[in-house]
């Protein structure tokens, strides 16, 4: 973007930050709207809603939100700065029912998901965030679906991902995402455990601008295997990625997760990486669930997206709380100013060293 033949800042554009709305019959709807109603956001960010403006409205009333007001565009390039913008993503009537998955939610959720990405693989805007879709409700529509991470990283062609989950307290990054218990052991291979690990640096670096990041890595069996005993990955795979990158690195482990996560030892790094799904989400969502953000790594975009589900139970209700998807939305912004001043700062480094000086100093 330029202003007088200069190109303007990331804090002085208006950062365009996409939503895409989830399961209607989700809480997506509710959030999303309670988050924006006030339209305080909107001094910093024009954001632009893909789902269906009558879905909107009809959360609104049934809220009884008057607050929340919004353009209808077309396309994103006819956004208006300073208001709610939402692009239509499917035509036909969907009927809307709090609290009941149907084939039509899941249309219409990956109708929405579909756009979004697109317009942020083609730079159209600057970030993404997701409401909660319901994975197995699309993929009987799309078998190949297994959840919005993997998703929108096949989108934008990455030869890998990393799924992160970060709080004030804690950030956790998983070396297998959504498969079966089954399939955990023949996927933590000495290739992959390696690319995480350095997509987690590169993460840590670039999007929380930490210069030398100290990373515990967990193991994959009880008791770290208990040397052998109980599994060989340990010492077989874990124990030597690790110690061969630690020449460069601030890599500690492998750590048995139960006494890790139970332990002050999770104030003493900046990023967790867990062998699986539940290993890492489990002990995150219990000590920072409704606080946390999923953070998509790897990716040259910014994806975010909060740290629960649709929440069938309280949809529609007015119960939902907005705290993780407000969460999400500010580190969206957050990491696309942390990645614009982390190119910076490597562009010139005299300077960079001269800033951090100072800031000592005062």
């Amino acid at each position: 973007m330029q202003r007088n033949g200069k190109a303007k800042s990331m804090s002085e554009q208006k950062i365009k930050i996409g939503i895409s709305i989830g399961d209607i019959n989700g809480i997506g709807p509710e959030i999303i709207i309670k988050t924006l109603q006030k339209n305080i956001l909107n001094k910093y960010i024009t954001p632009i809603i893909y789902g269906s403006t009558r879905c909107l409205s009809y959360y609104k009333r049934l809220l009884n939100i008057n607050s929340f007001n919004y353009t209808q565009i077309k396309a994103v390039k006819n956004a208006t700065p300073q208001q709610i913008n939402v692009v239509n993503c499917w035509s036909e009537e969907i009927q809307i029912s709090p609290g009941k998955p149907s084939a039509g939610t899941a249309k219409a959720a990956y109708a929405a998901l579909e756009k979004a990405s697109t317009d942020l693989k083609n730079g159209l805007i600057d970030a993404l965030v997701t409401a909660p879709v319901n994975k197995g409700n699309i993929a009987e529509l799309h078998n190949d679906f297994v959840g919005q991470t993997e998703y929108i990283s096949q989108i934008m062609n990455a030869e890998e991902s990393l799924m992160l989950l970060a709080s004030d307290q804690l950030r956790v990054g998983l070396v297998t995402n959504h498969i079966s218990i089954s399939k955990i052991q023949e996927n933590i291979t000495t290739e992959r455990l390696r690319k995480k690990i350095t997509l987690m640096i590169a993460s840590l670096k670039q999007d929380f601008l930490i210069n030398k990041p100290r990373i515990a890595v967990m193991s994959l069996n009880p008791h770290a295997g208990d040397s052998g005993k109980i599994g060989k990955e340990e010492e077989s795979i874990i124990k030597p990625v690790i110690d061969d990158m630690q020449a460069e690195n601030l890599i500690y482990g492998p750590y048995p997760a139960d006494s890790f996560f139970g332990s002050q030892n999770i104030h003493h790094f900046d990023g967790i990486l867990a062998m699986y799904h539940d290993q890492g989400l489990a002990p995150f969502k219990a000590l920072s669930f409704g606080e946390g953000v999923n953070i998509t790594c790897g990716l040259s975009v910014v994806r975010t997206s909060p740290d629960h589900g649709t929440a069938y139970d309280i949809a529609g209700q007015n119960k939902a709380s907005i705290a993780s998807f407000r969460k999400a939305l500010f580190t969206a912004c957050d990491i696309l100013k942390n990645r614009s001043n982390y190119k910076d700062m490597n562009k010139n480094p005299l300077q960079s060293n001269l800033a951090k000086k100072a800031s000592a100093e005062a």
